[in-house]
């Protein structure tokens, strides 16, 4: 019967290549696309691997390693993979591994939700806020209605440790693009799609406060590249223990830091402090002349200046950010970019004390 399965699998795989690259949200049960990998990340299952598949930039298809997959450790693995052809070379029967393609020609396509619960199942992650709920359902209800929270780990009654049965950790991934590389370039202009908001509750714009010339030594909890201290501001205000910041001009890193009881500052060239604003939006209309966002694009084309390249980022929705390239014979092309914004996990594996999960914040019914 398996070998059948197989064969019926392999037969649907080969039909739906002669379809082109239509929209195919299907999973390809114990079946593998065997190289042209670019990427590997955890996931806890194949649908959660799709939707990175599809928030990547460059992405048409993948492979997941599930519980079963006994090849080598990395289970719970998402393999995210591109060839110059669009397809995958090669398909193979293989137990424990889920294949499937991207949802980018499926659009428009909703955020990812994701209502499943992991039972036997740990998502690792330090949590910013732990409280006691009498089950893992109320401990999802509790990450949905909490604007931080993007994912949880609930901790069953039969943990060995007893002080921590019941307890749910609310866990945090950022919701907003983090540029991989930023590179100063004098041909190159850079910016931000309008459409990006860290805060679904305010529509405000709003300037927050800095502090040039100053330092806040030591109490780092992240550091980022950030490409102005109004892009490191955006991180720490979307990062719930984040209480300010520092930002090294010279080095594009962001320093996130947390300690709410005091705020040593001292001078210093080339720094900029300052606090978050958690009440309203950033203002995205900034332009960096002589600063480039290489790698994740997503298309490009030929553009007559800076407003019609960011009018193209901000109506395209996968659009996040955007590089113009000036060539030498005055032409200049608009380069849309994107990265994944999802939930991504640091780590996860079995451990039958445990049930993780995600919030159903972006799912289409109301959790109650």
């Amino acid at each position: 019967k398996m070998g059948t399965h197989f064969i019926i699998v392999g037969l649907l795989f080969i039909c739906g290549l002669s379809l082109g690259l239509e929209c195919r949200r299907e999973l390809l049960v114990n079946m593998n696309f065997p190289g042209a990998d670019m990427k590997s990340l955890s996931s806890p299952d194949a649908e959660h691997c799709q939707y990175l598949c599809t928030q990547h930039p460059t992405c048409l298809f993948f492979s997941f390693t599930g519980p079963d997959w006994t090849g080598h450790k990395r289970q719970f693995y998402c393999y995210l993979k591109t060839t110059p052809s669009r397809r995958p070379k090669h398909q193979r029967p293989t137990l424990g591994v889920t294949s499937g393609f991207s949802l980018k020609p499926c659009y428009p396509d909703p955020q990812p939700c994701l209502p499943q619960l992991y039972h036997h199942v740990a998502f690792s992650g330090i949590p910013y806020k732990s409280l006691f709920t009498a089950d893992p359902e109320e401990c999802q209800r509790a990450c949905t209605h909490d604007p931080d929270c993007q994912f949880f780990a609930y901790f069953k009654k039969g943990f060995p440790h007893a002080k921590h049965r019941f307890m749910c950790d609310l866990k945090f991934s950022r919701k907003i693009p983090r540029i991989p590389i930023i590179v100063r370039s004098a041909s190159r202009i850079s910016g931000f799609s309008q459409r990006i908001q860290h805060t679904q509750k305010f529509a405000t714009a709003c300037e927050g406060k800095l502090f040039p010339h100053t330092n806040i030594p030591r109490f780092d909890i992240d550091v980022l590249p950030a490409v102005s201290p109004e892009h490191c501001q955006t991180f720490c205000s979307v990062h719930p223990l984040c209480t300010y910041f520092s930002y090294i001009s010279h080095t594009f890193k962001c320093y996130l830091k947390n300690n709410p009881h005091q705020m040593p500052r001292i001078a210093a060239a080339g720094i900029t402090s300052g606090l978050p604003t958690r009440f309203c939006q950033p203002n995205n209309s900034k332009t960096y002349v002589g600063i480039d966002f290489p790698h994740s694009d997503i298309r490009h084309f030929k553009t007559d200046g800076v407003e019609s390249c960011r009018r193209s980022c901000t109506e395209d929705p996968s659009c996040q950010y955007f590089s113009i390239v000036a060539n030498h014979n005055g032409t200049r092309h608009c380069f849309l970019k994107r990265v994944i914004t999802m939930p991504i996990l640091p780590g996860l594996g079995k451990n039958a004390h445990f049930v993780s999960g995600f919030s159903l914040r972006n799912c289409q019914y109301k959790a109650t």
